[in-house]
């Protein structure tokens, strides 16, 4: 399935029917006087979260949505029928926004939440709800109101624990691999993940917790290079980040270095992501040679008093460890 995390659509709530003009006409009834009925509500727009769905892909391919009209009135004072309202089913995470004025609208972070974004129009008055003692038969009602129309931004941000984040090649989607049941594509050469990828990690004595995989930050990705900041969006919800860096005698770069570049792209994108708990992981143990490179990312960690940990996610040297420190941060924050 294509993953499809931000669309634009245009949504139009129904109008309200016209209200009726009529005047009651019985055998045996002189002047019975105005009857005509109001019109129907217009339909609404509604958005509805539901975990059956992880991509916003059915909105990438119909834009516009409509509810159905509200119902004249009719004689009899009879009320029309209620325009029927227009369901849109989104994946639990989605964030709606306004398109022209960019204010959020609603953010259906929980599996059953409904928000009503575009109101039907009101339904017209008969012409019963105008008689009076010197206007005793009216000729005239109200006409429904219009519906709302917007224009909509919405965005899908994935729901997840921890964000692992680092440069292409730094060993995110192994590690993801085996600590979880995800199976993303691994290969060796950059940008092998080309959308986000969840994984969901089981550990013993503590509770599961969710990892989301952000692919294609590299420098530059604030002007657009790599995938740019196009899925950094789904670890705005995450509890903590996850830093993995190539620590291999293999590795380009200073690892240092590297910590900084993805660092500095988080604050472009934005400066609330610095308030999150980060925790640095140096990947590829098992190749690290002479150990001058982790030796490095270590004492720099240490000065800066953020937690380090190393591991090999192919002999698995380390990954309990990690999972465990985790496991713990995630319960620790959860119970504060």
């Amino acid at each position: 399935m294509k993953f499809i995390d931000y669309v634009k659509i245009k949504v139009t709530a129904g109008d309200g029917g016209r209200g009726c003009v009529s005047f009651r006409r019985e055998k045996y009834v002189p002047r019975g006087g105005p009857d005509g009925g109001d019109g129907g509500r217009g339909g609404h727009i509604v958005f509805k979260a539901t975990e059956r769905l992880n991509t916003l892909l059915d909105l990438n391919y119909k834009r516009e949505y409509t509810a159905g009209k509200g119902q004249h009135g009719m004689g009899k004072k009879m009320h029309g029928k209620n325009g029927k309202d227009c369901l849109i089913a989104v994946p639990v995470g989605t964030v709606i926004k306004d398109a022209d004025t960019e204010s959020i609208l609603a953010d259906l972070d929980s599996n059953g939440d409904e928000v009503i974004i575009a109101r039907g129009g009101r339904g017209g008055l008969g012409n019963a709800h105008f008689a009076t003692s010197t206007r005793q038969a009216p000729r005239f009602a109200q006409k429904g109101e219009a519906g709302e129309s917007k224009n909509l931004v919405i965005e899908l941000k994935l729901i997840a624990d921890i964000g692992l984040i680092g440069l292409p090649n730094a060993g995110k989607s192994t590690l993801l691999s085996v600590i979880s049941s995800a199976r993303p594509k691994i290969a060796e050469y950059p940008f092998t993940t080309l959308v986000p990828v969840l994984g969901v990690v089981k550990p013993e004595n503590y509770r599961s917790f969710v990892i989301a995989d952000i692919p294609g930050l590299i420098e530059g990705a604030h002007r657009g290079a790599g995938l740019g900041f196009q899925f950094l969006r789904h670890i705005e919800r995450t509890s903590l980040l996850l830093h993995l860096i190539d620590i291999s005698e293999f590795g380009e770069g200073d690892p240092v270095e590297n910590y900084k570049i993805i660092k500095r792209e988080l604050e472009f994108y934005s400066p609330l992501l610095m308030n999150k708990p980060q925790v640095v992981v140096g990947t590829k143990l098992d190749i690290a040679g002479n150990s001058m490179r982790l030796n490095r990312l270590s004492r720099y960690c240490k000065e800066e008093e953020i937690p380090f940990f190393t591991l090999s996610a192919v002999s698995g040297k380390g990954v309990r460890k990690l999972i465990s420190f985790l496991s713990v941060q995630l319960r620790e924050r959860s119970i504060t």
